[in-house]
């Protein structure tokens, strides 16, 4: 479908036969209600109820006057602490805000845009606002509409840089080639041409590893983004493909023209084509002048391409009006080739821009704050701010030292307990890891204690693909007689599908049988019927299991280093990132050393 560019962007504009001075009557900074004298209905000379003043038009709404009395009225900066207000009300030029946790970042973006209708008269349309999400954008685009009682605010070109350069695009990528119904496809969509490709040029069929569609894909990402060249990105970031960048660059390749003559774009390639557009001597001009005001949210998290981007948008002339608010202790998106640089050098590369800190906090307390502001402190680059509160209730945070992992993640299960027992259920308790991979000792440990939990960010360790694989293994070495897992082992040789791992577990005697080991011991010592091309795999299922068979006497930790050596190769073989899922089952084993079954 066509989505044309419309003021407003994301968010959807409500009709609304309402004047400006009723939209949302009396709601002031924050959604509360303005004091009556800063309401704006007019009152009729003969009393009564006040009239509302004339109804503006989408063909109206541009050219509507409003006076310089209404527009004393209109916003009200009363309920912004002084950094808020300096920012909301910057005049003209670079201005980066520096918003420290919780110091009211979202609030002070929206009341910017607010002045900016209200006290500058800057036509909604003519403010470029991008958020990190469409919801965000909505959020702000709504707040702003409910600080100036102003229907029309929603016309303010709000979105993702994704979702905004689509609508640019529509308009004005025949400059570039592109048709005005180009198709966008998807992360998966994406994934899914690699794969296609994949096929076709033979990678899928060698005889050896080479990378699966979410890896190419992601490869593909990181480039574009970062701004990268293929062969240092393979180096840094996916060292497990180096042999196989030839390969890959010829995929991308065949990728690009794909696209090409589909006439579809990737979300990369939005912001390639808008990229491009922003820097041609041509088009770059044009499309500078469509805006009075650009402002980013969340600007810490912006990669190398979304920085150009911004250095060719923004408005032309003197003043260039660009505003960005983030946090640079708050960059946490470096593994989609976000840089934090970008919110570091912003002085640098704007100069004369004005640096307005936020360090006033509204959700926390003076303890944590003071914590905080110590471990902050020791960041080699970052712009100095220390945040602060009124409150000062609350308790100190306590640092616990532990000898190890496996102590620290008794510590947090005994915490949780204890917590329990004073009253505090579950559900309203939260343990905080750096990354998903920290929690893996932890998660043991509640269920071992049987305690119920629920992992925000990636599967729970023992659910991951290739760790139920090798805990499959190790419940066969357990308990011969476990089906499940058998079904799932017999799969893991190359040509073994359900259909012929079904029918290697029928002559098994998995059931039937007095014996619980006489599954194994078949499976190790009599022929095997399984397709043509499976039997080298089989012998080396065969060799690792054999391998562990110790009578009861191996601990899981030693069956788990020697069954490592077979697994890795099938890692590799049958999963993307092999490189990390080789350390998880480094991981694993070093988690079973404390376990004795």
């Amino acid at each position: 479908m066509d989505r044309r560019a419309r003021p407003g962007g994301d968010v959807r504009r409500r009709r609304t036969s309402r004047a400006p001075g009723r939209a949302r009557r009396g709601v002031g900074a924050g959604g509360r209600r303005l004091p009556s004298a800063c309401r704006t209905a007019r009152v009729r000379p003969g009393g009564g109820r006040p009239r509302p003043p004339h109804r503006l038009t989408d063909r109206s709404f541009l050219s509507a006057p409003v006076g310089p009395i209404l527009l004393e009225h209109l916003f009200d900066t009363g309920e912004l602490n002084p950094e808020q207000r300096a920012a909301a009300t910057h005049g003209d030029g670079p201005l980066l805000i520096v918003a420290g946790a919780g110091t009211g970042k979202t609030t002070t973006l929206a009341a910017r845009v607010a002045w900016l209708v209200t006290e500058r008269a800057v036509p909604p349309e003519r403010i470029l606002l991008l958020t990190y999400s469409r919801r965000a954008a909505k959020d702000l685009v709504d707040r702003a509409q409910r600080m100036t009682g102003r229907a029309d605010a929603g016309r303010v070109w709000g979105g993702t840089f994704h979702a905004v350069a689509n609508r640019l695009l529509r308009i004005n990528g025949r400059a570039l080639g592109l048709s005005p119904a180009f198709t966008v496809l998807d992360q998966a969509d994406g994934a899914d041409v690699m794969n296609l490709l994949r096929e076709e040029l033979g990678f899928a069929t060698r005889g050896r590893r080479f990378p699966r569609k979410d890896t190419l894909a992601a490869i593909h990402s990181r480039v574009v983004n970062a701004g990268v060249k293929l062969d240092d990105v393979v180096q840094r970031w996916y060292p497990w493909c180096v042999d196989d960048v030839d390969g890959i660059r010829l995929i991308f390749r065949a990728y690009i023209e794909r696209k090409r003559a589909q006439q579809t774009l990737d979300y990369d390639d939005l912001l390639l084509f808008w990229k491009a557009l922003a820097g041609s001597p041509v088009t770059g001009p044009q499309l500078a002048q469509l805006f009075d005001h650009v402002l980013v949210d969340e600007y810490q998290d912006t990669n190398a391409i979304q920085a150009d981007i911004l250095m060719s948008m923004r408005p032309a002339g003197p003043n260039r009006n660009l505003t960005v608010v983030g946090d640079d202790a708050q960059a946490i998106y470096g593994f989609r080739a976000a840089t934090v640089r970008n919110i570091l050098e912003f002085p640098e590369r704007f100069p004369g821009a004005t640096v307005v800190k936020l360090e006033r906090n509204y959700r926390s307390t003076t303890a944590i704050l003071r914590l905080s502001n110590a471990v902050i402190s020791l960041a080699a680059e970052r712009h100095d701010k220390s945040l602060w509160t009124d409150r000062t209730d609350g308790e100190r945070p306590a640092l616990s030292a532990c000898v190890d992992d496996a102590d620290e993640a008794e510590a947090v299960c005994r915490s949780v307990l204890e917590h329990r027992e004073r009253g505090v259920p579950l559900k309203e308790q939260a343990v905080l890891f750096r990354a998903a991979h920290h929690s893996d000792r932890v998660e043991i440990e509640l269920l071992r204690r049987n305690i119920p939990f629920v992992k925000y960010g990636g599967l729970k360790f023992l659910e991951a693909a290739h760790v139920k694989d090798a805990l499959a293994l190790l419940r066969i070495l357990e308990n011969p007689l476990d089906e499940v897992a058998w079904f799932r082992v017999l799969q893991l040789p190359e040509g073994i599908g359900p259909t012929a791992a079904r029918t290697v577990m029928n002559g098994l005697g998995l059931t039937g049988s007095d014996d619980p080991s006489t599954p194994l011991r078949r499976f190790l010592e009599e022929p095997v019927a399984v397709p043509k091309g499976a039997g080298d795999g089989i012998r080396d299922l065969r060799s690792a299991l054999d391998g562990c068979r110790d009578e009861g006497t191996m601990a899981p930790a030693a069956q788990l280093e020697r069954l490592r050596a077979y697994l890795e190769p099938v890692i590799a073989r049958k999963y993307d990132a092999p490189g990390p899922r080789s350390a998880d089952l480094e991981q694993l084993a070093y988690l079973a050393r404390g376990y004795d079954s």
